[in-house]
């Protein structure tokens, strides 16, 4: 039996990559390959971590340099990227330490969550399916076509009404700058976490409301 307790918020809405999973070597391996294949240098580790988040057309064009990141030439490399990708997105992928332990205590008192990433949205649902299937995510949105990224508010508020919760009865939770700001249009409120790809310095400079350093802790804001 679910143990009951009155929460202030109904339901939790979790950013992916650099919030429930650490994601970045994967990515960052995809990215270098894809880079390599087309003639263009790697980029640090650090490099990849500040470019992602708003999408993996955007991560190419960051990770491109200036002079060369035309739209045929991000399109080749965005292409075998997500080819390596697919094959390579679950090397070293993990979910950070303490996740487990949140989701089940949400869950055991009753808080719903969903997620809402900018990874696109094959990939969201793999990596879901693979490293937090325990779990009863009523939504697992990524990037889908016509549907604009965060921080546009429109799939975070698909998601409320799917849900069948109001916005102001969510918790939105991630590592970025564009997480915070997607939560504030979307009337929801945001709590920064220190753990992921934003650290806690850059993602303070954004956002002037709670910055959390462990998973757990988020469960004294519930």
């Amino acid at each position: 039996m679910k143990e009951t307790i009155m929460t202030k918020y109904q339901a939790v809405l979790f950013d992916l990559d650099g919030t429930l999973l650490d994601t970045l070597a994967d990515i960052a391996g995809a990215l270098n390959r894809a880079l390599g294949k087309n003639g263009f240098p790697g980029r640090s580790i650090i490099d990849c971590r500040a470019f992602i988040g708003d999408g993996a057309r955007t991560l190419i064009s960051r990770a491109l340099p200036k002079d060369v990141a035309t739209d045929e030439t991000i399109d080749q490399c965005l292409s075998d990227f997500r080819q390596d990708y697919a094959r390579n997105w679950n090397l070293t992928t993990r979910s950070y330490p303490q996740v487990p332990e949140l989701l089940h205590a949400l869950s055991g008192r009753g808080v719903r969550f969903s997620i809402l990433s900018n990874k696109p949205h094959e990939f969201t649902i793999k990596c879901v399916e693979k490293f937090l299937p325990d779990w009863p995510f009523e939504a697992v949105f990524g990037q889908r076509e016509k549907v604009p990224l965060k921080p546009d508010p429109s799939a975070a508020l698909e998601i409320a009404r799917q849900m069948n919760v109001r916005p102001a009865a969510f918790l939105f939770v991630g590592d970025s700058p564009v997480d915070m700001k997607t939560g504030f249009n979307a009337g929801m409120d945001a709590v920064g976490v220190s753990w992921g790809f934003t650290d806690r310095e850059r993602l303070s400079e954004k956002h002037d409301g709670v910055i959390v350093s462990r998973p757990l802790e988020i469960l004294d804001l519930i």
